[in-house]
């Protein structure tokens, strides 16, 4: 049997993220009348699908799993704001800033998973309360430490290079976080037994729960996971510009739903992958950054951003459908 048959390909879960990448592309280059040279070349969408796909990745292992993490909107400036008070107006130093803006995110992602694992609130209800107490705590602290809504801090070079460079001028260093993370993330969904769990938790938690896997312990790894990685690229922007805001992330929460939607992920769990949501978050770039461009009204972006979830949509459940049919024996004739 051909492994490598197109019907295989179609059955895996970033098929529609792959159809999707195409397709926007064919229709910028048709319609839009852009060259490949330039849309590729283009450092805008770039730094934009690395920082969201340093959010977005998370996430869709939170919702593979059953869970849902919208608490992001607040940590990305509470991790930018953490940095900035503590390194910026207080002169520590930026050690002490970076521990303490990734000590927020793992602060409140334990918050969000030991309610998620404790009560029977939905995620969702438990994130969204995060989101608006976090929202609230931000300003009030910043008011009460700064006297201010924004912050400004100037990071040694170290850093800089580390976490907020531009490399060719253009392109942001933590591109190369999102790939490194990437990298990481498959390995450890894909190739070792806590991708196998991630997996049975989002197909039946109670099963998984009996059949001896920590559900509770895990869930509370990738809450805390989603917390700090959005905490950590609002630390980056803050070492970057040089600044941070009160206000700003709250787009992290649609954009990262879509691209992992995009990405192959079921709303439902138990069916997606890491490959598949980072060809959502390309794919999601190119739609929203892409446009500018072409010659094609900006105001359509929004428009092809909702065909394409909902065809996204679509196309997910389809191809669960087709994995489960063909991963299911056949009956033997008699």
């Amino acid at each position: 049997m051909n492994t490598f048959s197109l019907g295989n390909l179609l059955r895996r879960p970033e098929a529609g993220s792959v159809i999707s990448l195409v397709a926007v592309i064919l229709f910028y280059v048709i319609f839009g009348g852009v060259a490949l040279g330039s849309l590729f070349g283009a450092a805008s969408w770039v730094n934009f699908a690395a920082n969201l796909g340093i959010v977005a990745i998370p996430v869709g292992m939170l919702m593979i799993a059953g869970e849902l993490d919208i608490s992001i909107g607040a940590m990305i400036p509470a991790g930018s704001m953490s940095v900035a008070i503590v390194s910026g107006y207080y002169e520590m130093p930026i050690v002490v800033g970076i521990l303490a803006a990734l000590g927020v995110g793992v602060l409140v992602g334990l918050v969000n998973g030991i309610l998620a694992v404790r009560t029977s609130v939905p995620s969702l209800i438990i994130t969204l309360g995060t989101l608006v107490a976090m929202q609230g705590l931000i300003l009030s602290a910043s008011v009460l430490l700064t006297g201010n809504a924004s912050v400004a801090l100037t990071a040694p070079e170290w850093s800089k290079m580390v976490f907020g460079q531009l490399l060719a001028g253009s392109y942001q260093v933590i591109i190369l976080w999102w790939l490194a993370l990437t990298v990481v993330y498959v390995f450890v969904i894909h190739f070792t037994r806590y991708g196998n769990w991630i997996f049975a938790m989002g197909g039946d938690k109670v099963s998984a729960r009996n059949a001896g896997i920590p559900t509770r312990k895990l869930t509370i790894w990738l809450f805390v996971i989603s917390s700090t990685s959005a905490s950590f690229v609002g630390m980056c922007g803050a070492i970057l510009f040089n600044s941070a805001q009160v206000s700003g992330g709250m787009n992290y929460i649609f954009n990262a739903v879509v691209s992992v939607v995009v990405g192959g992920v079921l709303l439902t769990g138990g069916f997606g992958s890491v490959v598949g949501i980072f060809i959502g978050t390309l794919t999601f770039a190119v739609v929203s950054q892409g446009i500018y461009f072409t010659a094609i009204d900006r105001n359509w972006s929004s428009l092809i951003i909702g065909i394409m979830l909902l065809v996204a949509v679509l196309m997910n459940n389809t191809f669960r459908n087709m994995a489960l049919t063909y991963a299911r024996p056949k009956k033997s004739k008699d």
